[in-house]
């Protein structure tokens, strides 16, 4: 079965990254809708790292995952 994780970077008030990681996410998923949510995440101001809250976009992309169970006879 295969599992889709959005992964979020941002750039941080002190200049570093920060990522945020959304599980089991909608395919198809668009960047434009993944720029959406982060504006969104920044704007709610709602998050802090230790390098200060979240002020920029840096990346986004999809990891995809398969996994097979294995029959062990």
């Amino acid at each position: 079965m295969a599992t889709r994780v959005l992964e979020m970077t941002f750039v941080t008030a002190l200049s570093q990254k920060s990522t945020m990681n959304v599980t089991n996410v909608k395919d198809p998923f668009t960047g434009a809708e993944a720029a959406a949510l982060m504006d969104a995440i920044i704007a709610a101001n709602i998050f802090t790292t230790d390098t200060g809250v979240l002020a920029s976009k840096s990346s986004a992309r999809i990891i995809t995952t398969d996994t097979a169970d294995l029959s062990l006879l």
